[in-house]
């Protein structure tokens, strides 16, 4: 059995519009702490992440205090909206839940997205069998994995994680078989 912990990363610094760049808030940067907590006794071998800041910063400071390196995997990256920044992103959003297929003209769809992350998910799966696993990641790509292997999850339950920053999805698999998919919120304990 293979365990998963994907970890949306923690709360960011809206205010730097750069994807790719975007750090965590001072409040991010704070529970990433949770995180860590969280994550202490739970075995884990391996750390991976999305290749943007806000991901990896959400993950380093647990792959630091175990002695690992996070290694980043290009296709764990969130969604690719637009070259320009989105003023209404709810709109948006629900118009990709409707239709998988629906992106503007430099974005990507929901299914783009989800087919880049199951792959890679896949290959981790494999690469990585029988091991317990961090994968820092995002919101969106995060919510196509889960819709892959529980479509019933759709727009509702995304918009009601938006604002869980950061928040744990526990995934166990046989080989590339999805048993079991846990929701799991620690900044409930923190309020």
């Amino acid at each position: 059995m293979t365990t998963i912990y994907f970890i949306r990363h923690a709360q960011p610094d809206f205010t730097v519009q750069d994807d790719a760049s975007r750090p965590l808030s001072v409040k991010g940067r704070a529970d990433t702490v949770l995180v860590t907590e969280y994550l202490k006794d739970k075995d884990i071998q391996e750390v991976l992440s999305s290749p943007f800041i806000r991901a990896i910063d959400t993950v380093k400071d647990f792959a630091v205090r175990i002695g690992l390196s996070v290694k980043t995997i290009y296709d764990f990256r969130e969604r690719k909206v637009d070259s320009r920044w989105i003023e209404d992103f709810t709109a948006f959003s629900k118009k990709q839940w409707v239709d998988f297929e629906y992106k503007l003209t430099e974005g990507e769809s929901l299914r783009e997205v989800q087919e880049r992350n199951t792959r890679a998910l896949e290959a981790i799966l494999l690469e990585y069998e029988g091991k317990n696993i961090v994968i820092g990641t995002h919101g969106t790509a995060l919510s196509t994995i889960i819709n892959y292997y529980d479509n019933t999850y759709g727009y509702e339950d995304f918009n009601s994680m938006r604002g869980l920053m950061p928040w744990i999805v526990r995934m166990r698999f046989d080989g590339t078989r999805c048993l079991e998919i846990e929701k799991i919120n620690i900044l409930q304990d923190k309020n």
